[in-house]
């Protein structure tokens, strides 16, 4: 049987005043969505297009517990996370697709 996987990442705006932190079982269509505008709500709204972190999780309770933590972190905590696996805050979608 193949393994599946869940995501769960960060996005921000252009200017890195904004986060959204969701959780995928496939992380290039999903941030491809948010990226074209597809998926309406928050991440439209602010124009939340840039991937700056993300982890891969075999389960989806991990994941979605994962999830439920860093929105429960203070931005401070949140930008810490981000700045460990992405120092320069480039935008990551280009290395996933």
């Amino acid at each position: 049987m193949a393994s599946r996987y869940y995501f769960i990442y960060i996005l921000s705006n252009f200017r890195r005043t904004t986060l959204y932190t969701g959780v995928t079982g496939n992380l290039v269509r999903r941030i491809f969505e948010h990226k074209n505008n597809l998926a309406d709500g928050f991440t439209k709204r602010y124009s939340l297009h840039d991937l700056l972190y993300f982890e891969v999780f075999e389960d989806p309770t991990s994941a979605i517990q994962r999830e439920k933590q860093i929105k429960g972190w203070s931005r401070k905590k949140k930008d810490k996370l981000i700045i460990e696996f992405n120092p320069e805050l480039k935008d990551l979608y280009g290395n996933i697709v």
